[in-house]
C-alpha cells in the first residue's frame, strides 16, 4: 500500500496548538533543573496540568482524529494508549503514596496533641509504625522511579508515513517523556533524597547543579525533615509544627494530583475514542 506524502485534509501551517505544546514543553524542561521545593512540585504538576489540557484540545481536532484514526496508523495510537494508561498508573502510585503518609501524619499529629504523661511511649511506637509505613511507601516509590527507567529506554517505532501524522505523534512522543519525566521528580521528592533519579536527554541540566539541588532539598523537604525528627524525637514541639508542615505540604500536592488525574482521564478518553473509531 502506498503512502501519500502529504495528505490534502492537513493544513500547509502547523495549528497554534503545537506552538502552545511546544512551549509548555520548553518551560517544563527548563523547571526540571530548577527548585526542588514543595511549591515547585506543585507548579510541575499544575503545568502538567496545562500540558495535557492542550494535548486534549489537539485530540478534539478533525485533522488529529482522521489521522490517528486510519488503519494504517493503528499501531501508533495503541502506543499512545499505552503511554497514557503508563502515566496514570504513576500518577496513581504518588496518589496512593501520599494518601498513605498523611493517615500517618495524622494519627502522630493526635497523639501529640493530647499531651498526656504517658503519651511518650505510645508516641515512639506511633513514629516507629509511620518510619516503617514510610520504608513500604518508599520502596514501591523506588519500584515505580524503576519502571520510569524502562519506559524512558523504549525505542519509538519509525515508519515512512504521512509526515503531518508523525508530526502529531512525535509531539504525542514528547508530553509522555516530559510528563514521565515531571514524574520522576514528584517521586523522588516524597520519597527523600536518597533516591537516585534517572539520566534523560531532557533533564541532563539537572547533573550540572546537583550538589546545589541536594542542599536545597535537604533543607526544604518536609517528607525528609518529619523523617529525621521521628528518629530522634528529641523536641515534640518541633516535631508537631514540622507534622504540620508535612501535612499542608501533602495538601497542595493532592490537590493538584486531582487536578492533574481528572485531565489525564480525559486524555486518555480522547486517545479511546479515536481508537474506537480506526477505519478498516
Amino acid at each position: 500500500m502506498a503512502f501519500h506524502t502529504r495528505s490534502n485534509s492537513f493544513p500547509s501551517r502547523p495549528h497554534p496548538l503545537f506552538q502552545e505544546i511546544d512551549e509548555h514543553l520548553c518551560r517544563l524542561k527548563s523547571s526540571e533543573a530548577t527548585s526542588t521545593s514543595s511549591s515547585s512540585i506543585s507548579h510541575k504538576l499544575s503545568s502538567l496540568q496545562d500540558l495535557h489540557d492542550c494535548v486534549d484540545r489537539l485530540l478534539q481536532l478533525p485533522l488529529t482524529q482522521k489521522a490517528l484514526a486510519q488503519e494504517q496508523h493503528q499501531k501508533w495510537a495503541n502506543e499512545l494508549l499505552d503511554g497514557s494508561l503508563r502515566i496514570l498508573d504513576v500518577c496513581s502510585t504518588s496518589k496512593d503514596a501520599l494518601m498513605k503518609t498523611k493517615e500517618n501524619v495524622q494519627d502522630l499529629q493526635s497523639i501529640i496533641r493530647r499531651k498526656r504523661g504517658d503519651e511518650s511511649a505510645v508516641l515512639k511506637s506511633e513514629a516507629r509504625k509511620y518510619l516503617i509505613s514510610r520504608k513500604t511507601v518508599k520502596k514501591a516509590l523506588h519500584k515505580a522511579l524503576g519502571n520510569m527507567k524502562g519506559m524512558a529506554n523504549r525505542s519509538s517505532s519509525s515508519c515512512n508515513k504521512d509526515q503531518e501524522t508523525i508530526t502529531i505523534v512525535s509531539k504525542l512522543r514528547d508530553v509522555e517523556a516530559v510528563t514521565l519525566a515531571m514524574f520522576e521528580s514528584v517521586l523522588s521528592f516524597i520519597s527523600g533524597p536518597k533516591s537516585k533519579p534517572y539520566s534523560w536527554s531532557l533533564v541532563s541540566k539537572m547533573l550540572q547543579s546537583n550538589r546545589i539541588a541536594c542542599e536545597e532539598e535537604t533543607k526544604v523537604n518536609e517528607f525528609t525533615e518529619v523523617d529525621a525528627a521521628l528518629k530522634s524525637l528529641k523536641s515534640g514541639d518541633n516535631t508537631h509544627n514540622q507534622l504540620n508542615n508535612l501535612e499542608s505540604c501533602i495538601q497542595d500536592q493532592e490537590e493538584a494530583l486531582d487536578c492533574l488525574y481528572r485531565q489525564l482521564i480525559k486524555t486518555r478518553v480522547s486517545l479511546l475514542n479515536i481508537s474506537s473509531t480506526t477505519r478498516y
